[in-house]
């Protein structure tokens, strides 16, 4: 039974958050999609002329409009679809087609004040009902879409921090890496004329660089016995520091359009920082379970001086851990660079917490030697449910914090006592 809680426990604390969250933001809400364009053509009056769609922009509202469409050629219905996105659109539309007697709107269009302008036009829009808001398939596309850095960026962590160490430069690193991706491409392959292989080559140096660094860390903590909080303290000092000197204590945003697909682009409906994400996980859990360097990588953190006369290289464990943390923070850098379509110094801050936070309370220990990577991705999930549930209800920043705090303490404390248990 203990086992079985310590395995599946912080899932259910997820599932446990996202049902509490979701009973607290029921509200009325105007449904979407293909629900709402079946429901709304069901509605329009028989022998009606013309219909015009009219909806904003979104990619919701994109597939109401083609469901809605269909739904109404099968009934007969002639249809006229504004062009764009926009009041204007309408207009335009409305004016070339005087036959239009109704206006099948998305719940956003319908409040456009230009309706007011066409009083012989019957507005219709899809009926509202009560469901959470913290369900809205848009929410929870943001909060995976938020997460995503951190959850990448946990990665790394967590096998540093199974490995028996820790890692504090991972949020300057992110800054490093998105201002050295954006001004190699500024600088170097075109500016906002770039190429695709102009900027894959730019986020693979970001990811180089960091990852430079991160070996300077592990060969500084395994070959100078230095401790790693230390170490990693003053890399993030340093790399924070260079990313102002690189940047000239300037954003850099002089990047192509093109440039925001890895950080802001769908497959299908899921974004592909997300896909990405998934994807680092599982071959991630594969690695850690399945070779033989990331089960060396638990036995150097239960006990490095048992691993190391079991013929483990201590030292070569450790290091590749900090390589691999430093450019999966090289890698977050990009993507984020991605996301605001521009590189900052000032990315990043806080982000080693909310990083660190998310790899204890998926239940790694700080002492090292046990952790899970799937754990971690359900750590980073439950902060960022905490989060964004604050933030629909409408808490302040300030108590916010005092949350997460707590909930990183309680984590901790969790941890050791499982330890005093063991013993």
């Amino acid at each position: 039974m203990r086992s079985w809680i310590e395995h599946y426990g912080m899932g259910l604390v997820l599932l446990a958050l996202a049902a509490g969250f979701s009973v607290a933001t029921i509200q009325e809400q105007a449904i979407s999609g293909v629900e709402a364009a079946i429901s709304l053509a069901a509605e329009v009056p028989e022998g009606t002329p013309a219909v015009l769609i009219a909806v904003a922009a979104g990619q919701d509202d994109a597939v109401f409009a083609s469901e809605l469409e269909i739904q109404l050629k099968q009934r007969g219905i002639a249809t006229a679809r504004a062009a764009g996105s926009s009041p204007r659109d309408a207009r335009m539309e409305l004016e070339k087609h005087p036959e239009v007697q109704v206006a099948a709107c998305s719940s956003s269009a319908a409040k456009w004040l230009i309706w007011q302008n066409f009083p012989k036009i019957r507005v219709m829009a899809p009926k509202q009902g009560r469901w959470p808001s913290f369900l809205l398939r848009s929410n929870l596309l943001n909060i995976a879409n938020q997460i995503a850095v951190i959850a990448i960026v946990a990665i790394g962590m967590t096998m540093v921090i199974i490995s028996g160490a820790i890692d504090l430069s991972v949020g300057s690193l992110i800054a490093l890496a998105a201002v050295i991706a954006t001004r190699l491409i500024r600088d170097y392959f075109g500016g906002v004329e770039a190429s695709a292989l102009g900027m894959i080559s730019s986020g693979t140096g970001a990811v180089a660089a960091c990852a430079v660094v991160g070996l300077l860390n592990g060969l500084a903590v395994t070959k100078f016995q230095l401790p790693a909080f230390i170490v990693t303290l003053a890399t993030m000092l340093m790399a924070s520091g260079g990313a102002y000197l690189l940047a000239a204590h300037q954003s850099i945003y002089q990047v192509p359009e093109s440039f925001v697909w890895l950080g802001r682009a769908s497959l299908g409906s899921l974004p592909v920082a997300v896909i990405l994400m998934l994807l680092l996980y599982g071959f991630a859990h594969l690695f850690m379970r399945h070779t033989a360097l990331g089960r060396q990588m638990y036995a150097v953190g239960g006990n490095a001086h048992a691993a190391h006369l079991s013929g483990v290289s201590v030292a070569r464990v450790q290091t590749f851990a900090f390589i691999i943390c430093g450019a999966l923070a090289g890698l977050g850098g990009v993507i984020l660079a991605s996301q605001l379509k521009g590189g900052s110094p000032t990315y990043g801050q806080m982000y080693e917490l909310n990083v660190i936070a998310a790899v204890v309370v998926g239940g790694a220990s700080l002492t090292g030697g046990s952790g899970r990577m799937f754990g971690t991705l359900i750590g980073a999930f439950i902060i960022a449910v905490i989060q964004n549930g604050m933030n629909l209800l409408n808490i302040e920043s300030a108590t916010q914090k005092i949350v997460l705090g707590g909930i990183i303490l309680l984590a901790v404390l969790l941890d050791r006592l499982k330890l005093w248990k063991r013993a």
